[in-house]
């Protein structure tokens, strides 16, 4: 099997060479190391939706519960919904919630970890949001005016780029 040689421009993005043709990263020689990031994001809505999601009492049942799941799932098969991103083998995906009774808002935060080649941030964003899209879907028949914002990368580590930490 040939090796594809790296054209990409020195300091461009990852995902293109040099004429500007999308490629997927080889990442065959890159050593296995531990990694793992965490992402963060919110959900705001009326204080209706917001009183029957956290009484538990919305029409289509458990929402965080389910949007629990929904953010795992996710992360589970980024690599089937994001373009040129590797299919991983992930060790763990958490998914968590915190109620913010002062906005009717929940912020969400995933991180997913594993051992191996190339990063989990894809993962952890992915879970985010979702979680946050799951979370919409559930309340829209009380509020379609929900608005999910400041999806974001807290922090990564491993790999050769090494360690972030957002400000």
């Amino acid at each position: 099997m040939k090796q594809q040689e790296d054209k990409r421009p020195p300091g461009g993005f990852t995902h293109f060479d040099q004429a500007g043709r999308a490629w997927m990263v080889d990442v065959g020689n890159k050593q296995d190391t531990a990694r793992q990031a965490t992402a963060a994001g919110r959900i705001t809505m009326s204080g209706e939706a917001y009183q029957l999601l956290k009484s538990g009492r919305a029409g289509k049942g458990d929402v965080l519960g389910i949007a629990r799941i929904a953010g795992i799932m996710a992360a589970k098969k980024t690599g089937e919904l994001i373009p040129l991103c590797h299919p991983l083998n992930l060790n763990q995906v958490t998914v968590d919630f915190q109620l913010d009774d002062q906005a009717n808002a929940v912020a969400i935060e995933a991180t997913a970890s594993l051992v191996g080649k190339t990063g989990v941030e894809m993962e952890a964003l992915t879970a985010v949001s979702v979680a946050a899209l799951t979370i919409y879907d559930m309340c829209k028949a009380v509020d379609k005016s929900m608005t999910i914002d400041n999806i974001r990368l807290l922090a990564k580590s491993g790999g050769k780029s090494g360690t972030y930490q957002a400000r």
